[in-house]
């Protein structure tokens, strides 16, 4: 719920403000949420690279059958692997992710508030972890 501050003739002389509840558009709607699970997600993505967005190729497959490749970071459920591309892109970049990736992301059934969700917690991470 959000205030607002009103003075009247009255109590602007000696100071006195009075706060009353306003109801905004963003307050009256729900707020925006992911799941322990997705949360889980978001943070794993954190030390991923780049390069795991891509489909490795015929011969990455073939050398790491060779001599024993890397785990495939991509996830078996389409829409948790949807987070994981946003949230890689994210931590790299950002609030400059392609727009393919963020129609995506909306389009495995997440919303534009989640999205604006999930990058504002991931800045205010890559704030934190800067600031150390």
């Amino acid at each position: 719920m959000a205030y607002v501050s009103f003075a009247d003739a009255g109590t602007a002389a000696t100071g006195e403000v009075t706060t009353r509840p306003v109801a905004t558009q963003a307050s009256s709607a729900a707020k925006p949420h992911l799941s322990a699970l997705e949360w889980s997600v978001v943070a794993i993505a954190r030390t991923d690279r780049l390069a795991s967005l891509r489909t490795p190729g015929r011969i990455a497959i073939a050398m790491g059958a060779l001599f024993g490749g890397r785990r495939d970071p991509r996830l078996a459920d389409p829409r948790l692997e949807a987070l994981r591309r946003i949230a890689v892109l994210s931590w790299h970049y950002g609030y400059t992710v392609p727009s393919h990736a963020v129609r995506d992301f909306l389009s495995a059934g997440f919303s534009a508030s989640q999205y604006e969700l999930l990058v504002d917690s991931i800045d205010v991470a890559r704030a934190a972890a800067a600031h150390r």
